[in-house]
């Protein structure tokens, strides 16, 4: 398939890719749930066995130095949590949670490391899983299912997205009983930009503040106390901060990013990540980034190097599969 087929698949039906930037610590001990609950933006102190939610980790500053989304895992207590993040910032996670394990019984593990796992995703992933007598749960959660090739860990991190994780021969069972295309990972993040999807390292740096991204899920303002809780706090209380995360239409070239964005000469904002996206209607140019507040609700018209570029709506899934 040609990446115009393979976006109308994600899109409009279903897909499957492999998993390779994704790694997972597992968080367990007396104190886990304490201690963790005061190291991420999130309550994971409220969630069931099988729920999860997405996080940042935050410095003294409020600064973010990381994003994951962490499950309680089924059982009993004490609970046990397993974190999932990018493969590219596991030790970075992993060390900057190490460092303030002091008189906590806690313990930091590292799961499934090299056991591969298979995305399947789409309007109609959830008739795949039937196939595959495998049920499909609703946004982030964690199941441990039997299946009659083996068993494999079932994750929902968003909407019509299901990571299957097990051993390679159970995965190579499940991957030809689904039956469906496969993408490759230029469709994925053009599917990532045409959501308006934030990356860690990307869109989101270790300088950025969780309101200034507009991932407002990932932040919880009733918990308690938790490490940069105290900056998140202020800015939610006083208003709003000056920039904020959005997505672009560009017209003019495929810019070198990061790119600035410029109204009447001065800078207003930056885009972070671009692509060319092309769909069955026609081609689009989108672009992730920041802009001020102002420039934003005043709609100042906008310009980078090599063209021009005008707030957008992000795409998502074809509306008659939305969830009701």
């Amino acid at each position: 398939m040609n990446l115009t087929d393979q976006l109308d698949a994600l899109l409009h039906h279903a897909a499957m890719a492999p998993i390779t930037d994704r790694a997972f610590l597992r968080v367990n001990g007396p104190d886990a749930t304490r201690w963790l609950n005061g190291m991420v933006t999130n309550n994971i102190a409220s969630l069931a066995p099988g729920e999860g939610n997405d996080n940042f980790l935050l410095n003294a500053q409020g600064r973010i130095q990381g994003d994951c989304t962490i499950y309680r895992e089924p059982g009993d207590d004490p609970a046990t949590f397993l974190l999932e993040t990018g493969s590219w910032q596991l030790e970075a996670v992993q060390q900057t949670l190490d460092r303030f394990i002091i008189m906590d019984d806690v313990e930091l593990t590292q799961a499934y490391a090299g056991e591969p796992s298979l995305l399947l995703l789409g309007p109609e992933a959830p008739a795949a899983l039937q196939r595959l007598a495998l049920p499909a749960p609703g946004p982030l959660r964690l199941l441990h299912a039997d299946t009659q090739h083996g068993p494999t860990l079932l994750l929902t991190p968003a909407a019509y997205r299901f990571e299957l994780r097990a051993p390679t021969a159970t995965l190579e069972a499940l991957r030809a009983t689904a039956a469906l295309p496969e993408v490759t990972a230029e469709a994925l993040e053009a599917l990532r930009i045409l959501e308006a999807r934030p990356r860690y390292g990307t869109d989101i740096r270790n300088t950025d503040l969780p309101q200034e991204t507009a991932q407002t899920h990932a932040l919880h303002f009733a918990k308690g106390c938790y490490l940069g809780q105290e900056i998140v706090e202020r800015i939610h209380s006083r208003g709003q901060v000056h920039r904020t995360f959005a997505q672009f239409t560009l017209t003019g070239a495929l810019p070198t990013l990061p790119a600035t964005l410029e109204s009447q000469g001065k800078p207003v904002g930056e885009l972070t990540s671009a692509a060319r996206i092309p769909l069955p209607e026609g081609e689009r140019l989108l672009a992730l980034g920041y802009i001020r507040r102002e420039a934003l609700e005043a709609r100042w018209p906008l310009t980078y190097p090599g063209g021009t570029a005008t707030p957008a709506t992000p795409s998502t899934f074809s509306p008659s599969h939305k969830e009701k």
